[in-house]
């Protein structure tokens, strides 16, 4: 019984010593603890601050050994009056000041706007210590923008992790090379200052604006919108239902691979959306490692479980850090003993109180735990602090597939760690280009050679000039791009009800991207699209006509004179030296008949057939015919057949030049101006095309200058004087394109390329066609038909560029990319590949000019005649060999060096000449049996002897 009473009373005392100990301990941490008053202005709906200063104030308390008390003014900051927001703080301040209860600290959690400024106001104006957790950089608090450096120690901010994870964005689109790019944010985010910075000297055109909230189909508009802009990048700010809401507002199609997706939130759980099938990157804060086990004791322990924890984390740290700030300073005597406040109504601009107060430098030593990241804080003292202090952590990038409703397979391909200018960390490179949007340009275009041509083996399926050019800008500017032809095969033209077709109304509509081809630059285009600098020349309008074909003949030169006449000229041909003949033999005084008269005559010439023959050929050629019959008729025959001659050799000769000059005369059409005086003709224009709307407009143009001095001649207000200065005879204004755009209806416009150039190749001399088009198109039909011509000089020229839609950021792009090309000569360079060095250039032969000499092909057969001539005399020899040789089987006799009186019975009595019929050579059996020709048996020819071969 004693010892149970000994250990009750022994239990009792120790009870009791360690009641009296924690009494003790609270005595002593009483005395030691620092209270301090703290404003805390908070803005509405900012309910993760309102959670974690609560659940600090609960810390504190349940942590004596912070040794600090805290006394909380709360103001809750309306975000539109600023004046009602001024009134309640200035009234806490008031009751305060009168309370000897003055704030040591202001701690600001408004975010930005009217409730921001109006605080920053506040507290600038009477020199009060604040620290800020509003959301801006530099030169963003408007308030606090110019702060002197005594006010720059004192008036701190710091920005929260919303201010900071946008800037993620900025990294992506470096890190991707984006050119585009829409930001859709939900109100966890504030962007009203980030529309300027936040992209800033990078190339990328943005948008950035709120996600719509009043419903799916609204969201549905706002995404279709931002897509008529030529965007195909979207990054999503915002907590897990928006990103959703926008997810299932968007079109399958806005899923494929030109399109990417980007989602950031702040919050740590996954995106659920009800999407069939979409990959998108998501970025989402993760904690520090070392840091995880805080939070969690807050969150279980102190209930600090306001979404998004990032947002609660950072305010709890913040609002902790400026507390403990605040009792160093005060314990330390750093704080100033006689600290003066100075009232809302007694501030009259200028009399702000002076303050010595390093607030900054006691902030940034503070070494408190964090529970989330940590500060990132400037501590250099000629620094900004402002602007550029906030809380680091890093934030998980993943690849997000969702499939059927939910998310499949999420994937960590990098990190990124919040700050201003951070890179990305990436680990596996492959995925993350995947999530890169192709760059892919809806290009609409029209066929026309040789800037657009289809070809089945191209990989667009299409070649030609823009081909090349635009896949020259797409290495350049970086890009992909469908093509395809429009519709209606028409560049664009504006009707009566001011309605477009072609390629300029899918512009318009916003179904192309890009209209290329050999499109020319109109004002009227450019009013409703845009247009890059001229790639290609100016190129006007010419006319295009079939090539004359001149036929040629080798045998054209006896074409000069109709066959009936060259029968003509044979017949007295032949009349004459028969004539001559004649008179030869019959004249007493002919060669023939009187041979002793002319036996001295050096040409003696005996006209027989043969010879009168060939004397009258020979007369028409300036070798002469020789020896002209020595009596008087036959002279006076062959200077009768040369006097013919003479007149028909000169008659020939002038009407060959003629006929050669005739066939080679140009057409008769060499200008528009040509053209228009004639009716043989017919001409017109594509349907359509920049050439008709030109002709329209110039005949409306003559059609209205008419009307006006019609009008002007027919007023009567005019006074008799001023309406004779109006009165002439002639005409005052041009009709010439008005009869030419009728003679153009009236002729039909073709409504193809084709259907021109047939047109064109089935005119005849009765009905003949021209087509007036651009000139390119003009002359590479001539460079690839040898049946067709360019006629006459280029008019209204106009320049070819690349069309884009109205405002597209593709303008500057292209204009630079071409420039570029154009002084590296690349232009020039696929000018002569498609010019003059292409593959369909056809091998023509030279179109004869008035000032080129005769053709082969026309004065050819005048060789053919030698060649023939000289066939004949190959014949003739051969068959005189043969008349000569066996003409007769001759009788061969033996020759030996008789006497000359041994051979004078062999000649005759009255001429001495040698019998007829007798051949000398050797005689005998054995010569007679042979067909051996004469064979002398000197060795030496007599003295008198003149070979005839």
């Amino acid at each position: 019984m004693l010892d149970v009473c000994l250990k009750t009373f022994k239990y009792l005392w120790i009870l009791v010593l360690l009641t009296l100990l924690s009494n003790w301990n609270q005595e002593i941490v009483a005395q030691t603890t620092q209270n301090i008053n703290v404003f805390f202005i908070n803005e509405v709906d900012n309910e993760p601050a309102a959670k974690a200063v609560d659940v600090v104030l609960t810390y504190l308390k349940k942590n004596m050994r912070y040794g600090l008390s805290v006394q909380i003014e709360s103001i809750e900051a309306n975000k539109t009056d600023a004046k009602v927001l001024l009134e309640a703080i200035c009234n806490k301040y008031a009751e305060s000041i009168e309370k000897k209860m003055m704030p040591h600290l202001i701690l600001d959690t408004t975010k930005s706007g009217v409730a921001s400024e109006t605080v920053k106001s506040f507290t600038q104006a009477l020199g009060l210590p604040t620290i800020s957790a509003s959301y801006g950089q530099e030169g963003d608090l408007r308030q606090w923008r110019d702060l002197d450096d005594a006010k720059q120690r004192y008036l701190l901010q710091v920005m929260p992790p919303g201010d900071i994870i946008p800037e993620v964005i900025r990294s992506i689109v470096r890190r991707l090379n984006i050119t585009n790019a829409a930001i859709l944010y939900d109100e966890t985010f504030v962007m009203d200052h980030k529309y300027k910075s936040l992209l800033q000297n990078i190339q990328t055109r943005h948008v950035i604006t709120a996600i719509a909230t009043e419903g799916k189909r609204e969201r549905e508009e706002q995404i279709e919108k931002l897509r008529n802009l030529d965007i195909n990048n979207f990054f999503i700010l915002g907590n897990l239902q928006s990103i959703r809401m926008v997810l299932e507002s968007v079109k399958p199609a806005y899923f494929e691979r030109n399109f990417a997706w980007h989602a950031i939130t702040q919050n740590e759980g996954e995106v659920s959306s009800q999407r069939d099938n979409a990959t998108i990157m998501f970025l989402k804060p993760m904690a520090y490692t070392q840091f995880r086990d805080r939070l969690g004791l807050l969150r279980t322990t102190y209930n600090l479980n306001e979404e998004p924890q990032l947002a609660s984390a950072f305010y709890f740290d913040l609002a902790l850090r400026s507390f403990l700030t605040i009792k160093e300073m005060l314990q330390s005597g750093a704080w100033p003993k006689d600290m003066e406040y100075l009232n809302c109504d007694d501030f009259q601009g200028g009399n702000t109180p002076q303050r010595n107060l390093d607030l900054r430098e006691y902030f940034t030593k503070i070494s408190e735990p964090t529970s989330y990241g940590t500060f990132e804080l400037v501590t250099q003292p000629k620094q900004p602090f402002n602007g550029f202090s906030y809380m680091k952590f890093e934030m998980d990038i993943n690849v997000l597939q969702i499939r059927g409703g939910s998310s499949v397979n999420s994937k960590s391909i990098g990190t990124w760690t919040a700050g201003l200018d951070t890179p990305l960390t990436v680990k596996d490179e492959e995925q993350m280009k995947n999530l890169t949007a192709d760059t892919v340009y809806r290009i609409y275009t029209v066929v026309q050679a040789p800037f657009i041509m289809r070809d089945e083996t191209a990989p667009k399926g299409y070649k030609g000039y823009c081909i090349d050019l635009i896949n020259e800008i797409a290495a350049i500017v970086h890009f992909d791009y469908t093509i395809q032809e429009v519709e209606d095969g028409k560049f664009g033209n504006m009707d009566e009800k001011g309605e477009w077709n072609g390629i300029v109304k899918k512009l318009i509509d916003k179904q192309a991207d890009i209209g290329l081809g050999s499109m020319s630059v109109m004002a009227e285009r450019e009013i409703v699209i845009d247009f890059t600098v001229p790639y290609y020349d100016l190129v006007g309008i010419t006319i295009m006509m079939q090539r004359p074909s001149s036929p040629s003949s080798l045998f054209k030169f006896l074409t000069v004179l109709e066959t009936n006449v060259w029968l003509c000229i044979l017949a007295a041909y032949f009349f004459t030296s028969f004539l001559m003949w004649v008179f030869d033999r019959w004249s007493p005084y002919s060669y023939q008949n009187n041979r002793e008269k002319y036996k001295d005559d050096e040409e003696k010439r005996e006209f027989n057939l043969k010879e009168c023959l060939w004397f009258c050929m020979t007369s028409l050629t300036p070798q002469g015919g020789g020896e002209a019959p020595k009596n008087l008729s036959g002279r006076l025959v062959a200077a009768t057949w040369w006097l013919f001659g003479f007149i028909i050799i000169a008659s020939y000769t002038a009407n060959l030049a003629a006929f050669l000059t005739v066939s080679r005369l140009d057409t008769p059409v060499e200008s528009l101006d040509d053209l228009a005086k004639q009716y043989k003709i017919l001409y017109a224009p594509l349907n359509g095309s920049s050439a008709m709307t030109y002709f329209e407009r110039m005949a409306n143009i003559e059609q209205m200058f008419y009307e006006i001095w019609k009008d002007l001649s027919l007023n009567d207000s005019l006074t008799p004087l001023e309406r004779s200065k109006l009165a002439v005879w002639d005409y005052p204004v041009s009709d010439k394109y008005t009869k030419m755009w009728q003679a153009m209806q009236e002729a039909a416009l073709p409504a193809t390329l084709d259907e021109a150039v047939a047109r064109v190749r089935n005119s005849t001399a009765a009905t003949g066609f021209a087509f007036l088009g651009d000139a390119t198109d003009i002359r590479y039909l001539q460079l690839t038909n040898c049946d067709l011509q360019v006629v006459g000089e280029e008019f209204s020229r106009k320049p070819y560029a690349i069309a884009v839609q109205q405002g597209s950021h593709l303008k500057d792009q292209f204009n630079n990319a071409i420039l570029t090309l154009l002084n590296k000569r690349q232009l020039e360079k696929l000018k002569e590949k498609w010019w003059k060095n292409d593959e369909a250039q056809a091998k023509c032969d030279k179109p004869e000019d008035q000032s080129d000499g005769i053709s082969i092909q026309n004065i050819g057969g005048v060789f053919i005649v030698i060649f023939v001539g000289i066939g004949m005399a190959c014949i003739t020899l051969v068959f005189e060999y043969w008349w000569y040789r066996y003409r007769k089987n001759p009788r061969i006799i033996d020759v030996a060096e008789a006497t000359t009186a041994d051979q004078s019975h062999l000649k005759d009595v009255g001429s001495g000449k040698l019998v007829e019929g007798v051949i000398l050579g050797n005689s005998g059996e054995k010569f007679e049996k042979s067909n051996a020709a004469l064979r002398p048996r000197f060795n030496q020819y007599p003295a008198t002897f003149k070979p005839r071969f």
